[in-house]
């Protein structure tokens, strides 16, 4: 995986073949390092918020950090990017340290932090292009600057072997779609939220540094709007030239926005002489009921889209007499490759090469007319692919839904959590034919077995 497709997910990887070592390789241990990784991510908002402004608006950051849906969402995947959301929170806490009180081992901890999350997804780094707009804004002394720009200049040097292998993997991401009406006006609403909240004043007043260094402009406006806004941004007009914007990607953006939206609590409270342990459980009560669908959606079976075991599943009860499969594309082979018992008996009629042969993944595909002899042998073909319209985007794939539709019926069609099967029959007029020339051909002759 790390050779061919994820070497991005290399570190995240490793860390759970020494979890699955240690606790077995159950659900719960899958899922349970991002649980834990979020919460943390939660309490070490609240941290920052406390340190940059009041001990409620910190408190407040953080429940709401914890009632965003897309935070929730990761929390329960086995991906690294709630680890990769708390070693940001992380950073962020280590770098409002080292600029209070400044020393090599403050930035040598920021330094390894951003260094981690960057190899546990190097978009992380966005969240250091935000802590430079912090840095820019905030005008530290000599000393403070030349801390922090050693410190990210050590991360980003120790990133670029991912970076630069990762280039050679650009198509592991092809199937991004470019940036969407609803993706554009999510992130706008957003950044407004938080640059108007920006103007509140428990974002501006800083209590950490007036003492010690009077002339920095430190407070929670300077690092939590830089943290929602740069993240985002960035990813969206990089998304112009090449697609990549997922909200995944920039997950820890939302942290900026949450400290935020603690210093509106604050506010909240304040103006309407409020005690804060009144307003804040009644505000996650209120967000949580006002995302209650999203909510209950998430912990349901449907939520878990691209589900391999499923679509294997239905193969393995839609299949009948039948001789072959295909995949369009030829990516969805992997619903074959994580649960093969379910395509027992059935020959991959495409495929010239199998994974262990040619040394790669998930194998090598024949040409466009062997696929079509191929499928012109079979009585009764399995179609693995998408929900929705079939896109094509290759010679072989053109040439399997042609045949298909050229010489073949679908007899039953089933969607299920992310994955199509549909199982195909030759035409009534082409049996006879076929039977009369299937003893003169050897009837297990396929592809891979040429």
């Amino acid at each position: 995986m790390v050779g061919q497709v994820d070497v991005v997910h290399g570190l995240y990887y490793a860390v759970m073949h020494g979890v699955f070592a240690l606790f077995g390789d159950s659900l719960v241990t899958l899922r349970l390092p991002s649980v834990l990784a979020a919460a943390t991510a939660c309490g070490l908002t609240a941290l920052v918020g406390a340190r940059l402004s009041k001990c409620w608006v910190g408190v407040g950051a953080g429940l709401a950090l914890a009632t965003i849906p897309a935070v929730q969402e990761y929390a329960q995947e086995g991906r690294p990017y709630a680890l990769v959301l708390a070693f940001v929170v992380l950073a962020t806490r280590l770098l409002v340290g080292a600029l209070e009180r400044p020393d090599s081992r403050r930035w040598a901890g920021y330094a390894a932090t951003v260094l981690i999350a960057a190899w546990l997804n190097w978009f992380s780094l966005l969240a250091l292009a935000a802590h430079g707009v912090t840095i820019v804004y905030i005008r530290p002394d000599r000393a403070r600057y030349a801390g922090w720009a050693l410190a990210a200049s050590v991360a980003v040097v120790g990133a670029l072997p991912v970076i630069l292998t990762s280039q050679a993997q650009v198509s592991q991401v092809s199937w991004i779609k470019p940036l969407g009406l609803s993706t554009v006006l999510g992130v706008l609403i957003t950044v407004t939220i938080a640059a108007l909240s920006t103007r509140l004043p428990h974002a501006r007043v800083s209590q950490s540094m007036q003492e010690e260094a009077p002339h920095a402009r430190l407070n929670l406006a300077a690092v939590a709007f830089p943290l929602c806004a740069v993240p985002q941004v960035g990813l969206a007009l990089i998304s112009l030239v090449k697609p990549l914007y997922i909200t995944r990607y920039v997950l820890f953006a939302y942290v900026g926005l949450a400290l935020l939206i603690g210093v509106l609590l604050a506010t909240i409270a304040a103006r309407f002489r409020t005690h804060a342990c009144v307003l804040l459980p009644a505000a996650v009560v209120l967000a949580l009921l006002a995302f209650l669908p999203i909510e209950l959606r998430l912990r349901t079976e449907q939520s878990r889209v691209d589900d391999v075991l499923t679509a294997a599943a239905t193969v393995g009860r839609l299949r009948g007499g039948a001789d072959g499969v295909l995949y369009i594309p030829a990516a969805r082979r992997d619903t074959a490759l994580v649960s093969p018992h379910d395509f027992t008996g059935l020959r991959d009629l495409a495929l010239a090469q199998a994974p262990v042969e040619s040394g790669t993944l998930k194998g090598i595909e024949a040409g466009p007319h062997d696929i079509e002899r191929a499928m012109l042998r079979a009585r009764r073909i399995v179609l693995v692919t998408d929900p929705g319209p079939r896109q094509a985007d290759s010679a072989r794939d053109l040439t399997k839904q042609r045949v298909l539709d050229e010489h073949f019926v679908p007899r039953s069609d089933s969607i299920e959590r992310g994955r199509r099967v549909t199982v195909y029959e030759r035409r009534e007029q082409e049996r006879s034919a076929f039977r009369a020339s299937h003893f003169d051909s050897d009837p297990t002759a396929s592809v891979q077995g040429r």
